[in-house]
């Protein structure tokens, strides 16, 4: 910190800066204020209404903040677990990542997939074409781009063997998750293997008792395991879809669909040349302490 910023800092008794700190840590609207979060420039604005300070400016707030790192203009979502099965569900998935299934070791010729849909991935052809990066120069992307439709992209990702087999598909639904299931089931080396377990969330390609009976009945090595209802999260293949977004989608610059696929399936060959499993660490008594906590919150 400069000579300017610590004295700017300490020219503000330590009740002042309690009161700035006091002020970030409250939501807006609670005290009448039609804002979802603050900011620098509101907070040392509101400070000044409420006549805590005469004075300060947005850069004095920030140092303020930065000492204890109080961030009010971040925010972070989360979802409060309401399935009554939640636990049960869970529990069986987060054994399988830890090979294990009903108290038992899973052999060398049972596998652990995680399956998903990423359900529209638009092709945006940009009206001028991308800029590369150069020097003090980002890469450039227009702005303005022509629709040129959209498809679903359907993966599995084997969890302990780190390997991806995706399809691109014109939509989602029952058709095309199975021929995602026949494309995997059909190749070595789950074709022969004892058990595949498949985990998947509650989308209507896969919903139900009914899906259980349909796959299970059509592939009799198949297990389909459900994770709780809101709890994608512990979906393994969401993990791999971030991937994509952030390396293959975004920004996104695609002349048509067909680049698309030939893109996502490129991206495929080249993340199962180097790729390893995910370093996964939320375990059964992470699941233990977190229900614990939710009937802490409940009780309360």
């Amino acid at each position: 910190m400069t000579g300017n910023a610590r004295a700017g800092l300490e020219s503000f008794p330590p009740l002042v800066v309690a009161e700035i700190k006091e002020l970030a840590c409250e939501l807006p609207a609670t005290t009448g204020v039609p804002l979802s979060r603050w900011s620098c420039c509101e907070l040392a604005r509101e400070l000044a209404m409420r006549a805590v300070v005469a004075a300060i400016s947005a850069a004095t707030v920030w140092r303020v903040l930065h000492r204890d790192a109080i961030r009010p203009w971040f925010h972070r979502s989360w979802i409060f677990p309401r399935a009554p099965d939640f636990a049960a569900r869970a529990a069986v998935a987060l054994d399988l990542y830890a090979r294990v299934f009903e108290g038992q070791a899973l052999g060398e010729r049972e596998f652990v997939v995680c399956a998903d849909e990423n359900t529209s991935i638009q092709a945006r052809c940009r009206c001028h074409p991308s800029l590369p990066p150069g020097r003090a120069r980002w890469m450039r992307v227009e702005h303005e781009y022509d629709r040129g439709g959209a498809l679903a992209y359907l993966a599995a990702y084997d969890v302990h063997r780190a390997r991806v087999m995706g399809r691109c598909e014109d939509t989602t639904g029952i058709g095309p998750f199975g021929r995602l299931v026949e494309q995997v089931m059909g190749a070595e080396p789950y074709a022969s293997a004892e058990r595949v377990f498949w985990i998947v969330d509650n989308g209507s390609s896969h919903r139900g008792q009914r899906s259980v009976d349909r796959l299970e009945g059509q592939w009799p090595t198949l297990r389909l395991v459900h994770l709780p209802v809101h709890a994608s999260w512990l979906d393994q293949c969401e993990i791999y879809f971030s991937i994509v977004q952030r390396k293959v989608v975004s920004p996104n610059d695609f002349t048509d669909l067909d680049q698309i696929a030939e893109r996502l399936a490129a991206f495929e060959t080249r993340y199962n040349a180097v790729a390893e499993p995910f370093d996964w660490t939320f375990s059964r008594d992470d699941l233990d302490k977190l229900v614990a906590r939710i009937d802490q919150h409940r009780a309360a």
